[in-house]
């Protein structure tokens, strides 16, 4: 069975819809950026501090290959991953790419004042990067889903559509 990709903006609830998906489907679960991090022993914020952007979308790209080639999991990416195509490609490859479509407000409620979302300490400049990022998301999605919507009603929607 192909995978399902979950892709969207920070605070959209890819982490979290992907795990309920996983349950309702009985797939394994995995989220690119935990899995970065498990590999490298470093948090992503302390790669992008020592090693910058550049390195660290390195290390996305070569998760987004080995995890193409895996069968029937639900696959959370980190914000940034699918606005690389060569990611897009990758994922494609092995699955079905499904954009969380969550309101900017809607994020804003989620994330709140959270220190650890370094890019979300200025809204003015997050802002502009959703607007950026969702274009991007939307040339990357096979399927677009209501992230607005609680974790469960999306997880439940997306799966009545690989049933």
């Amino acid at each position: 069975m192909n995978n399902i990709v979950i892709c969207g903006f920070m605070g959209s609830g890819k982490t979290t819809v992907g795990n309920e998906l996983a349950k309702i489907m009985g797939r394994r679960f995995i989220d690119t950026d935990a899995m970065i991090e498990k590999e490298q022993g470093v948090a992503i914020k302390a790669i992008f501090a020592t090693h910058g952007e550049d390195y660290f979308r390195e290390l996305e790209y070569e998760c987004c290959k080995k995890i193409s080639s895996l069968k029937n999991c639900v696959i959370s990416t980190g914000g940034g991953a699918l606005t690389f195509e060569r990611n897009v490609e990758a994922l494609k490859s092995g699955g079905k790419i499904i954009f969380l479509d969550a309101d900017f407000e809607t994020i804003c409620e989620r994330i709140g004042s959270s220190s650890n979302r370094p890019l979300f300490q200025d809204r003015e400049k997050a802002r502009a990067l959703y607007n950026e990022r969702q274009k991007k998301y939307l040339e990357a999605a096979d399927i677009v889903i209501d992230g607005n919507m609680s974790a469960r009603k999306a997880a439940l929607d997306i799966a009545s559509m690989f049933r």
